[in-house]
């Protein structure tokens, strides 16, 4: 799990294909590698990956042709930068929202504006993710956690202070950038659980307190 409060920006060094998948390696001098083990897990553009090698100022991370389809990490090219999370701990202050690093999909920035100091994006999810976003929500693009300003069927807008803008690659967005969207995670677990109410067979809810079917 992560919290979507980006740590580093980080760079790739290498892209080297092994077996119809990749491995990664990323410049992460600007992030504390030093307790970090092989088998931890590092978000990279919000997609929870395990380190596979590391030194004092890089790690490697293998990505599935899965990952490769799903997210952007397959359009990366070295030298491309990426934000960059470790795994939260029981001590880590929560300051975003719970992330789990699953991307659910690519969403694709419509616009950027400035608004005074600040800077206003509308991006397009894909209609299938569309009815997770709620105005005042939770949403994490590329590992960021943001509360979504404004929704307009699939669409959403957000607004992005300077300080996000510089420490993370938002500030790079331009129109038609893809990014990674992954939905807060208690609507989906939330989703389930009133799909389980109607899927499930009424032996599954038999002596529980307060089911219709008990």
């Amino acid at each position: 799990m992560f919290t979507g409060i980006i740590q580093a920006v980080g760079t790739l060094a290498a892209l080297t294909p092994r077996g119809g998948d990749v491995s990664l390696t990323l410049d992460a001098a600007a992030l504390d590698l030093s307790a970090v083990q092989l088998g931890d897990s590092i978000a990279v553009n919000g997609v929870c990956l395990t380190v596979t090698a590391r030194n004092r100022q890089q790690f490697s991370v293998d990505c599935s042709r899965e990952t490769l389809k799903l997210t952007t990490l397959g359009q990366l090219r070295p030298g491309a930068r990426v934000n960059l999370e470790k795994a939260l701990t029981l001590a880590t202050p929560l300051g975003g929202h719970l992330v789990s690093g699953h991307v659910d999909g690519l969403a694709r920035v419509e616009s950027r504006e400035e608004e005074a100091r600040a800077t206003s994006f509308w991006l397009r999810a894909p209609d299938e993710l569309a009815h997770y976003i709620a105005k005042k929500g939770s949403v994490t693009i590329d590992g960021v956690s943001l509360t979504v300003n404004e929704v307009e069927g699939a669409r959403f807008r957000l607004t992005i202070i300077p300080h996000t803008l510089a420490q993370t690659i938002m500030g790079e967005y331009l129109s038609g950038t893809q990014v990674n969207l992954e939905i807060d995670v208690v609507a989906r677990y939330l989703e389930r659980l009133l799909q389980g109410r109607v899927t499930a067979p009424p032996s599954a809810f038999a002596g529980l307190s307060g089911s219709p079917y008990a």
